[in-house]
């Protein structure tokens, strides 16, 4: 298991229960408790937890920013579920982008074992395939430290320099009337940007984000070639997806 699936369980688990302590988290991950309290310690470096005497406690989220990690902790059954079926439309040979999502870091599970390109602004989706077959192009540019991603304009540019065969994105919300929409312009100008450089874009989105408009429209349906959803999705809303132009696919 790596650090990376094992900092989003332990993530998972705090979030679930608000404190835990080494010996039920080694026996719940079947980990031993020197590989946990190594675990705790560095996630306590990032800020993500507090160390207790014995084990770990969430801090309180009113008081730093949602980071990468803790957002990859939310609602991980659901993105796994996402992933799994978003997996099995790359094919060998594909050069796709991934952005920096949490859902889109799902995948990485699931196509580490494949000969395909990923091209991606997200520092864990390289931790993470490093030692895959996967060949990894990195875009460069100024790092977020929060969500562990590069973004800016040497990255914009770096970008425009490769096509794709497919993009791989996530978005704070979307509807049939007013097409994506994000919560800031630095990841809505990202994302246009691998849309740009792709022939069929993926939206890979869990059913809570539908029909959500957020701060910044930046593109509209049409832009989208393929819903990716959970199963928990209205079927009469994906219908109006349908209906729009989309090819929406899902596990079931």
């Amino acid at each position: 298991m790596s650090f990376q699936t094992r900092k989003a369980k332990i993530l998972t688990l705090l979030h679930e229960r608000g404190i835990l302590n080494v010996s039920d988290l080694s026996a719940l991950l079947n980990l031993s408790g020197m590989t946990i309290r190594r675990d705790l310690n560095a996630l306590a470096g990032q800020g993500l937890l507090v160390r207790t005497h014995g084990g770990a406690m969430l801090p309180n989220l009113g008081d730093r920013p949602v980071s990468f990690a803790g957002k990859s902790a939310q609602h991980n059954e659901i993105k796994e579920q996402i992933a799994q079926v978003a997996a099995r439309e790359i094919q060998d040979g594909d050069v796709i982008f991934m952005d920096c999502g949490s859902t889109v870091f799902a995948l990485c599970p699931y196509i580490r074992h494949k000969p395909i390109t990923v091209i991606t602004n997200s520092l864990p989706v390289v931790a993470e395939l490093l030692t895959s077959t996967v060949t990894l192009n990195l875009i460069g540019g100024e790092v977020d430290k929060t969500r562990q991603a590069v973004h800016g304009l040497i990255a914009e540019s770096h970008i425009a320099r490769y096509r794709a065969d497919k993009a791989f994105i996530g978005v704070d919300g979307v509807s049939v009337a007013n097409g994506l929409s994000a919560k800031g312009e630095r990841e809505a100008t990202h994302t246009l940007a691998l849309m740009r450089q792709s022939r069929q874009v993926y939206l890979l989105c869990d059913s809570t984000k539908l029909e959500q408009d957020q701060y910044l429209q930046f593109a509209p349906l049409s832009a989208v070639n393929v819903l990716v959803m959970d199963l928990g999705a209205d079927r009469a809303v994906l219908k109006q997806y349908e209906e729009a132009g989309l090819r929406v696919v899902s596990e079931g």
